[in-house]
């Protein structure tokens, strides 16, 4: 089961600096935590997300886990262990899950409350791909072929159905029937022509005179 965490205004805490620990912020940048990245010593590209302020960053050597989580206030919501000390790891995961927090170790996945699917994203569109574990890469593979698949006909007709969504709630009360209306919307062959052709104006005037005239069967 895949769900995505509500995470906006709420502190992600990634302990290490390195390649792999990078790596995993890139799952968070999007979500509207607060994204902190502790380590005594940080890669480029986790220097790059710190001058860009993408996320916060914080020097310092944690050399007992128990006492780096007590100093912690507020505590974070999620705490990756992404060290290359794996009972440190082991240690922050099992000392932040008696304060409530989600754990995740890069290392261990017996340890983790949560799994980190790869993430095909194109425009507004996320489609989260897990092998449950048995092959990250397989799941690399899999999300480059799914982003291809989007098209920017795909991307148009998600935006036409949020600016004709709040026209339909006012005329059709019941859910059910306004999504039938929508599919068939998105059906239409001059609505489906409007947006091949990248007219997002054209494809929801269309929209807004079938459901004015009341033509969509």
């Amino acid at each position: 089961m895949l769900i995505d965490l509500k995470l906006d205004g709420q502190i992600v805490m990634v302990i290490g600096g390195g390649k792999e620990a990078t790596r995993k912020v890139q799952s968070f940048l999007d979500s509207g935590a607060v994204i902190w990245m502790i380590s005594q010593d940080f890669s480029a590209d986790a220097l790059r997300l710190g001058e860009t302020k993408q996320v916060n960053l914080l020097k310092t050597e944690i050399k007992d886990a128990q006492s780096f989580l007590e100093s912690l206030n507020p505590k974070p919501q999620v705490l990756l262990a992404a060290t290359d000390n794996s009972q440190l790891n082991y240690d922050l995961t099992k000392a932040a899950r008696v304060y409530g927090c989600l754990v995740y170790a890069v290392d261990n996945s017996a340890l983790n409350d949560f799994i980190l699917p790869a993430i095909a994203k194109v425009g507004s569109v996320k489609v989260a791909i897990s092998t449950g574990g048995k092959s990250p890469a397989m799941a690399h593979v899999l999300r480059e072929r799914i982003e291809k698949l989007i098209t920017s006909q795909d991307l148009l007709a998600i935006e036409l159905q949020e600016k004709i969504r709040h026209t339909l709630k006012s005329r059709v009360a019941n859910p059910a029937e306004r999504s039938k209306l929508l599919y068939e919307i998105l059906d239409n062959v001059n609505i489906k022509r409007a947006l091949l052709e990248n007219n997002s104006d054209l494809a929801q005037k269309l929209a807004l005179t079938l459901i004015e005239k009341g033509e969509i069967t």
